[in-house]
């Protein structure tokens, strides 16, 4: 029988140079003449790359990956996991079935998941691999998900769907219309096949363009990870006419911060104030929210400006985002940076300033990193002012 990948020999060898550079193995003699070499080197490559983003696949024996790029576009397994965390049922179907990974999650919260994949060697690829992860109620079908469902007559509890955002005529797209399979176009056939759909996006994609190519929308779930966007969800349920839930989650280490409001609800139950003890600025999936007064409200927190986006207050609360204790806050002027910063090390933000940090660092000399933060920013009284603190 001839070596194939998965040969024991050939895994020892992808596993003892998962650490070598691949430019340099590239250039040497391939071992194994009975497989391509670049077939070889890709499975390197994939794999140390999957090391820290898929852990449970790194680990597990007879797995085949596909290319490094794919594996950059996966979800990671802990974006998987939040997913599988937010719906549950007896059935799903995943019409972009990719690596699989959103899938061997929601396995865990299903009876039987269904993974279409167009690209047939891939699909036979997942197979494998959810084999060797002893996962037994995955079905895989390769195929174009649309005449899949079309071929069978069975009623889903959910589709799941993340189009691909490559489109042969317009390159790299975000609007839904023009990615692959197109959503707006088939939502209502989708809807005849399961009255509850999630779709990832792009973080990119602005919500009012989604909700304009969409429609019963219940809740849009912002998904960060280490305080990254990585994706949105649109939580689709049949017959829906409610405002959205907006969502945030940002997954740090062992916890996920959650911050959560009804898009167009007015919230104006806070008050600005000038920097008071602590100073407190949101994480990135809030900050893609836009739930910049509801966080204000619910928090108990006063903000500095309508469009500074940072909050402060006398007493420290436990808070979604990086909270600092202030030390020094003072204008904006030559005499005060040169008194305060100039020739000093601090990291420097700016928000809702008419200088960038490169600007500032160049301008009074401040070495980046330290214990020192800087914030540029403006007050409500349309001072420009300079905050210092330490981070709690």
């Amino acid at each position: 029988m001839g070596l194939t990948l998965l040969s024991n020999v050939v895994q020892n060898f992808i596993n003892e140079n998962i650490n070598f550079s691949v430019s340099k193995l590239a250039l040497q003699k391939n071992p194994f003449p009975e497989i391509e070499w670049i077939q070889i080197i890709s499975q390197i490559e994939s794999k140390a790359k999957a090391k820290d983003k898929l852990p449970t696949w790194f680990a597990a024996s007879d797995i085949i990956y596909p290319s490094k790029i794919s594996v950059e576009q996966t979800s990671s397994e802990k974006t998987a996991a939040y997913k599988s965390s937010l719906i549950e049922g007896e059935t799903l179907i995943d019409l972009t079935g990719g690596f699989g990974v959103d899938d061997y999650y929601f396995s865990k919260k299903f009876k039987t998941v269904t993974h279409c994949e167009i690209n047939e060697q891939l699909s036979q690829v997942v197979q494998n691999n959810f084999k060797s992860l002893d996962v037994k109620n995955i079905v895989c079908k390769a195929g174009d998900s649309l005449n899949i469902l079309k071929e069978n007559t069975l009623n889903y509890s959910w589709i799941y769907v993340d189009p691909s955002r490559r489109n042969d005529s317009k390159g790299k797209v975000f609007m839904l219309e023009d990615c692959l399979p197109s959503i707006p176009e088939n939502l209502d056939f989708y809807f005849d096949k399961a009255e509850k759909i999630l779709i990832k996006t792009a973080p990119l994609l602005d919500f009012t363009a989604g909700l304009n190519e969409l429609k019963n929308v219940k809740k849009i779930h912002v998904v960060a990870l280490e305080n990254e966007v990585k994706e949105l969800l649109w939580e689709l349920h049949k017959g829906y006419e409610g405002s959205p839930e907006i969502c945030t989650a940002n997954i740090v280490k062992d916890k996920v911060d959650t911050f959560s409001f009804i898009m167009g609800e007015q919230n104006s139950s806070f008050i600005y104030d000038v920097p008071l003890k602590y100073l407190y600025e949101p994480n990135s999936a809030i900050m893609k929210s836009g739930g910049f007064e509801e966080i204000a409200s619910q928090f108990k927190l006063s903000k500095l400006h309508k469009h500074s986006h940072l909050y402060t207050s006398e007493s420290l609360i436990d808070f979604p985002g990086r909270v600092f204790e202030i030390e020094n806050c003072f204008q904006y002027n030559k005499s005060n940076m040169s008194a305060y910063l100039k020739n000093t090390q601090a990291n420097v933000t700016v928000r809702n300033f008419p200088e960038t940090v490169e600007n500032i660092r160049k301008k009074w000399k401040i070495k980046d990193g330290g214990n020192k933060y800087s914030f540029f920013t403006t007050d409500f009284l349309e001072n420009k002012i300079v905050i210092i603190c330490t981070k709690v």
